[in-house]
């Protein structure tokens, strides 16, 4: 039997690390031959954003890029996928490029989106980076979710703006452990100048 765009993606997927490149890069290999990178059938391909994903995760940003750079049609996830790739891979310019780029081609963020963004934008201490899209976040209603609220406060703490940190936790309608641990370290750091 010949595999297809239903058999590969759940092996996509299965790429954990940087240790599967390899074996990552001769999936995709069998994924041209048999036709099943550009099914026009699935819109934006769940191959294709597998094949991000799967790059991404193994530490191949460039393998990820060129798959997203030949998408002929990207919506939230994929875009999402490439900079969440970029975002793990310490690449912080390059994502906040392509979330400007995202922007421009109109596509509205969700909130992997955004917590991807926040992420980038605490990793170098970018506040005015991280501004717009908290307005974005208010305006789209996710401020309310609670890892985009985890991400807004561990932004806004390291950028050691504590006044908008207690906004926002205070906005949050609930709070994990995640939140609470996010206060407690920041407010230990602050202590410690």
């Amino acid at each position: 039997m010949n595999p297809n765009k239903f058999t590969f993606v759940p092996i996509l997927n299965a790429f954990p690390s940087l240790q599967a490149l390899e074996e990552a890069k001769c999936v995709h290999k069998q994924i041209i031959q048999c036709g099943c990178e550009s099914d026009a059938f699935m819109g934006t391909s769940l191959v294709d954003f597998s094949l991000v994903d799967m790059y991404a995760k193994c530490g191949s940003m460039e393998g990820a890029a060129k798959v997203f750079n030949k998408m002929t049609s990207r919506d939230v996830v994929s875009w999402s996928a490439m900079l969440s790739g970029l975002v793990k891979s310490g690449q912080a310019q390059k994502a906040l490029e392509l979330y400007r780029e995202m922007q421009w081609e109109g596509v509205q963020p969700n909130a992997v989106t955004f917590v991807g963004v926040l992420n980038v934008c605490a990793s170098v201490a970018a506040l005015e980076e991280g501004k717009c899209p908290h307005e974005q976040i208010i305006q789209s209603g996710l401020e309310s979710d609670v890892f985009v609220g985890n991400s807004l406060v561990d932004m806004y703490a390291k950028c050691r703006i504590m006044e908008d940190v207690w906004k926002v936790f205070n906005r949050m309608p609930s709070h994990n452990v995640v939140s609470w641990t996010a206060m407690i370290l920041r407010h230990v750091k602050c202590a410690q100048g």
